[in-house]
């Protein structure tokens, strides 16, 4: 894959281990309850952007009589979502390789059309929801759910998480992507042809606050900061040196051993019902 063929994600923080650390804690429970109690046992699902497959199994437990489909565009990764699954003995889904802004379907294809912390990271979130739409059937759902990186917010205030999160949003901006993805989901989703009646949005949290909780993700952040592609497009990119990258690394172990330690993450939820026919 070309450097200009990698999706945004990629040149923000790659695919790493400390990264699929966090991408295989998600579940269909955690990450999609907006979605669950519209998922029917015999549906055809696509979870874009699928990752290590973890919610994407979620999804094929709850359609027995249905099948899923997992496209991400790393084939490395879905290696280890079909590890997954086969662990699990789940037999009602196949993986392979894909593009949310060319989704290698025809029109109409899936009853629910799934993307968790996806769309954020696309060059064109417009096309990536159009995309979305035009392989969903007639009556059926898009469903998408993404972080609001400005609305993120923690305790104590260290000195050095604010620069770590300007230089993340500044390298994702210089990608194409939107790290403030939440509070633009239904903008996005009227530029890609939806009415407004079409669309129903909500809102979530994630909160790290137990010593166990507060333990993982700073960890995970320490070791994502150093160990993923996000030391060297910050370092070569002139974001920032190797020494104040260093230095990031140092300050969420810190704040991760502060008893007082608190993140919460803002989380937009939006369900799209596809009406086609003349419809839109």
């Amino acid at each position: 894959m070309s450097n200009e063929a990698k999706p945004a994600a990629y040149k923000t923080h790659g695919y790493h281990s400390s990264v699929l650390r966090s991408h295989k804690s998600r579940t269909a429970e955690s990450c999609a309850a907006y979605l669950l109690p519209f998922i029917g046992p015999d549906m055809n699902i696509l979870d874009v952007g699928c990752g290590p497959g973890t919610i994407t199994a979620g999804f094929a437990a709850r359609v027995p009589q249905g099948h899923v489909t997992g496209i991400d565009m790393s084939a490395e990764v879905l290696e280890h979502a079909r590890a997954n699954v086969e662990q699990q003995g789940l037999t009602n889904i196949t993986f392979q390789v894909g593009s949310v802004l060319e989704l290698p379907f025809p029109d109409n294809t899936f009853d629910v059309v799934h993307a968790h912390q996806v769309i954020q990271h696309t060059t064109d979130q417009v096309k990536a929801l159009q995309e979305m739409r035009r392989v969903t059937k007639d009556g059926g759902i898009v469903a998408v759910r993404e972080a609001d990186m400005s609305a993120m917010t923690w305790f104590p205030d260290l000195e050095g998480l604010e620069k770590w999160r300007k230089i993340y949003m500044a390298i994702a901006r210089a990608s194409g992507a939107e790290p403030d993805a939440a509070r633009r989901l239904h903008f996005w989703a009227k530029k890609a042809g939806f009415k407004r009646h079409q669309i129903s949005l909500s809102a979530a949290t994630n909160l790290y606050a137990t010593a166990e909780e507060v333990g993982w993700w700073s960890n995970m952040w320490a070791d994502r900061t150093m160990q993923s592609l996000f030391l060297k497009t910050a370092t070569e990119g002139g974001y920032a040196s190797l020494d104040e990258i260093t230095h990031i690394a140092d300050v969420w172990r810190q704040w991760g051993g502060n008893e007082d330690a608190w993140f919460a993450i803002l989380q937009g939820q939006m369900l799209c019902q596809v009406e086609k026919d003349g419809c839109n």
